[in-house]
């Protein structure tokens, strides 16, 4: 069982900055693959980002693509998602999740832990 929490969001201004973090408790993440989802009112929630276990490699939403990136500490077991040039289109509520046997996480149904979710609103 992998339990997960994330922090970090918060209200920013349009093209300012917020780190998010997810702290897993339960399990060590390094066999894990790890992914950012997010969901904005009255939508699907929709893949952000992913790291993958094996090898480390990451996969990015083409809306976020090189304005965020994600990172793993596998020694604090903990999951970061730095996000840069933020717009007001990213406002959601963002998710960690951990999946023991997603091949490449883009996927929210490969996923079988999720976060509470933390808040981030970007103002115009």
């Amino acid at each position: 069982q992998v339990q997960l929490v994330e922090s970090g969001g918060g209200l920013v201004q349009a093209g300012g900055s917020l780190r998010l973090s997810c702290a897993a408790s339960g399990r060590t993440l390094s066999s894990y693959t790890m992914g950012w989802f997010r969901q904005a009112p009255g939508k699907e929630r929709e893949f952000v980002a992913a790291v993958r276990w094996t090898g480390g490699s990451t996969d990015y939403a083409d809306s976020v693509k090189g304005r965020f990136t994600i990172s793993r500490d596998n020694a604090k077991n903990t999951v970061y998602l730095q996000m840069n040039s933020l717009k007001p289109e990213d406002t959601a509520v963002y998710y960690c999740a951990a999946s023991s046997w997603a091949a490449r996480g883009t996927d929210k149904y490969q996923y079988g832990y999720w976060g509470q979710g933390t808040q981030v609103t970007v103002s115009s």
